[in-house]
């Protein structure tokens, strides 16, 4: 993982900056923290590790790509089983005064608070391409929040608001899995049925049978649509799934499989021809951390 913005542990439970603060943590014999409440908003997503967290009167057992969101005055604490394993987890606070800030300009932001408050629960299981398009965006954060370039503070807000409504909007379509308008085109049904399956095997044929009509229908409407075929497209949003992946340090070698790739030479020159130079030295021109594959 990228070593250079992992954080070195703290028990300290309260800010020191004014907006937010975000840590990169993988450890192991930590000091045990103590049941506590903050007041500003606990955003934690976990990577790995021997342990459970206690909310209030109940536990619950973590396992990767598990986020939490612990609101103000809610009693929380981490439950260490075992040091055998690395204990790996993001940590992201906000303040009460900027998170109203945020709600202020779109209630959109508000949605996963309110789900918290009306159905107690804090936490949300994703899978492990929903988690990497997660993971892409805290790094980019921190990145970004260690950085000193032009616009630092006008991309820090930018990122922070997308990170959250991204967060809000998968929470959202998991508890609106069937909600579609009434008179959503054929067009938008192809489109949100790719994004969903990507690391599926997709095909005209089989896309055209999913939906009941010819595939050389399915051709015309993408392509009048689009612009593109279904093949091109289908593609395009493929690399832009691995590269989000990449940068968020998963392994080249392993992620196109993840997404529908069937053979690293097909992926690489498709990456080449898409980004213009290999996955390796795409992430390594944009983190620094290079790989083999």
């Amino acid at each position: 993982m990228k070593e250079k913005l992992k954080t070195a542990f703290s028990t300290r439970q309260y800010m020191i900056a004014g907006d937010f603060e975000i840590y990169y943590y993988r450890d192991r014999g930590l000091p045990e923290v103590n049941s506590h409440r903050h007041d500003y908003y606990e955003y934690y997503f976990f990577l790995e590790g021997d342990v459970s967290i206690e909310i209030e009167t109940r536990t619950f057992r973590l396992h990767p790509g598990d986020v939490i969101l612990i609101p103000p005055g809610v009693r929380h604490h981490a439950v260490i089983h075992s040091n055998e394993r690395s204990y790996g987890r993001f940590v992201f606070w906000i303040s009460r005064t900027y998170y109203e800030h945020l709600t202020s300009q779109s209630k959109d932001y508000d949605y996963l608070v309110t789900h918290i408050r009306d159905r107690q629960n804090h936490i949300f299981h994703t899978d492990s391409i929903e988690f990497n398009g997660i993971q892409s965006r805290l790094f980019r954060l921190i990145e970004e929040n260690h950085s000193q370039r032009f616009g630092k503070q006008t991309m820090l807000a930018n990122l922070i608001s997308d990170l959250l409504l991204h967060l809000n909007r998968l929470v959202y379509e998991k508890d609106h899995p069937g909600r579609k308008e009434v008179k959503e085109s054929l067009y938008s049904q192809v489109v949100r049925y790719i994004d969903g399956h990507l690391s599926d095997p997709l095909s005209l044929d089989s896309i055209a049978s999913a939906f009941f009509v010819s595939k050389y229908h399915v051709s015309h409407v993408f392509k009048e649509n689009i612009g593109m075929s279904v093949h091109q497209y289908i593609t395009k949003k493929r690399l832009g799934a691995c590269r989000e992946a990449i940068l968020g340090n998963a392994e080249i070698s392993s992620v196109y499989r993840q997404y529908g790739f069937q053979d690293y030479t097909s992926f690489f020159r498709a990456f080449k021809k898409e980004y213009g130079c290999s996955p390796s030295t795409y992430r390594q021109s944009r983190t620094g951390v290079s790989e083999r594959v």
